[in-house]
């Protein structure tokens, strides 16, 4: 990259870009203020240009030039975890949306799935299930594979197979040199280790592969209770999963609905205590470990066996783009005191702004380092905390923050210290995300692929 002092004005530098690359689009493109967009749309995005590659090729072209030319570029599939790109400076950026790297080819026989970063979820459940195979998937449909799996991913398998980091197999991406490679254990494995949980920022992925799990069918479902039971279910769901089997993931959430038309009757401007989750586990089991969670006479019920394709819509995430704001934290063991402040800041005597808060359940093949595991082999907590709030302008995405900031404090005495990215909804410090060793392992990695800081991340890493 050029030094600072030999560059031209970035207007002229997009000018460039745009001779050479068909798919750039400026400010002064009709296309521009809809790309701009992400999923998570509580901020604007406006970078120099935006990049619309339909081939890893146009992603080489893309690098080199902008090498040459003295421009950061900043790959997004859907825009998910936009939210922490809003503290980078990105008038000097190209915004890499890379929804035409779309192709889902899955090889049944060797259970792997072949995907392009701009998939998302909801494509790879519809192309696998018809074999009888699952990959690790999030609890939403239209999050991408991509930023999913390089920042760790934590779905309804999670505690019995680990994060979605951990299945990927192979990894095609352009590393600032312009060069086009395919990176797995044996190729590049230096570089392989640091894309599997290291947030991105390393280069531009092009293409997954992922491994995929004979699971056609798992026991799951949802439980919810009106707000007003909020410390009875939370204490009978931290006895359960205190004592669960790995087989078992679940979340606890208080979730409080707006009084919104689109919304199902059965929600709309209620206040509830849902749990839902999967068990990969034979019925009798599943109906043992939901018994006591059962005694408390729920509202609603759907725990069963059911296709594993219908787990990506379980967790009721919004389809469309959202406007939100909030904070995560990673907890350790939750005691009496714990559930208790928990209680007081969201339960049904809270005054809250977040739409919920949700307590994830960690442990089991998270809390252990798969052999050949990359940077993020591990999650150091027994549950993560994330409390999000609807935020359609500043004011609102001050006041949901604010809120998250205070319950964070108050769970104080019960973090960790550490951080997962993927939940991170602001700028955090990112070096918690990792062991000491294996942060300044990164670093070292990030420095050698990309000494001059082409690539800009979601997170900072510094």
């Amino acid at each position: 990259m050029p030094s600072s002092t030999a560059l031209a004005p970035v207007a002229d530098r997009v000018a460039a870009l745009t001779e050479r690359l068909p798919f750039l689009r400026t400010p002064a493109d009709p296309r521009y203020d809809a790309l701009r967009q992400p999923w998570h749309c509580a901020h604007d995005q406006h970078p120099a240009a935006i990049a619309e590659p339909a081939s890893a090729e146009d992603v080489r072209l893309l690098v080199d030039a902008a090498r040459q030319l003295g421009m950061r570029l900043a790959p997004q599939g859907t825009g998910h975890g936009a939210l922490p790109l809003a503290q980078h400076r990105l008038d000097d950026v190209v915004l890499v949306r890379t929804g035409g790297l779309d192709a889902v080819i899955v090889d049944p026989s060797a259970h792997r799935v072949r995907v392009g970063s701009g998939v998302r979820w909801g494509a790879v459940v519809a192309a696998t299930a018809p074999h009888g195979l699952a990959a690790l998937h999030g609890s939403s449909p239209t999050v991408g594979v991509a930023g999913y799996c390089l920042g760790g991913g934590i779905g309804w398998y999670a505690r019995a197979l680990g994060t979605a980091a951990n299945s990927v197999t192979a990894l095609e991406v352009v590393t600032a040199d312009g060069q086009l490679r395919r990176v797995d254990h044996d190729h590049d494995p230096e570089l392989f280790w640091a894309l599997r949980g290291g947030g991105g920022g390393l280069g531009i992925v092009t293409a997954l592969e992922l491994r995929l799990e004979p699971i056609a069918d798992v026991v799951a479902g949802m439980l919810w209770w009106p707000i007003e039971r909020t410390e009875e279910v939370l204490r009978t769901w931290l006895a359960v999963t205190r004592d669960a089997p790995d087989a078992l993931t679940t979340s606890f959430r208080v979730m409080r609905f707006p009084a919104l038309p689109e919304l199902p009757d059965a929600v709309r401007g209620r206040q509830l205590v849902v749990i839902d989750g999967a068990a990969l586990t034979d019925d009798t089991t599943a109906e043992a470990l939901l018994a006591p969670l059962r005694a408390l006479a729920p509202e609603l019920d759907t725990w069963r066996r059911v296709p594993a394709a219908t787990l990506p819509e379980l967790h009721m995430d919004p389809i469309d783009p959202t406007p939100a704001a909030g904070h995560s934290t990673l907890l350790g063991q939750l005691d009496d005191a714990a559930v208790a402040a928990l209680v007081a800041a969201v339960g049904p005597d809270a005054d809250s702004a977040l739409l919920f808060a949700e307590l994830r359940q960690l442990g089991g093949a998270l809390s252990r380092a798969a052999d050949g595991a990359g940077v993020l082999a591990r999650l150091d907590g027994d549950y993560a905390l994330l409390l999000l709030g609807i935020a359609p302008d500043e004011a609102a995405v001050r006041r949901v923050r604010d809120e998250a900031e205070r319950i964070i404090g108050s769970m104080t005495p019960w973090a960790t210290g550490g951080e997962y990215l993927n939940f991170a909804e602001g700028p955090v410090e990112t070096r918690r995300a990792y062991p000491a060793e294996a942060w300044d392992r990164l670093l070292r990695i990030r420095s050698a692929h990309d000494p001059q800081r082409m690539f800009v991340a979601n997170h900072d890493f510094r």
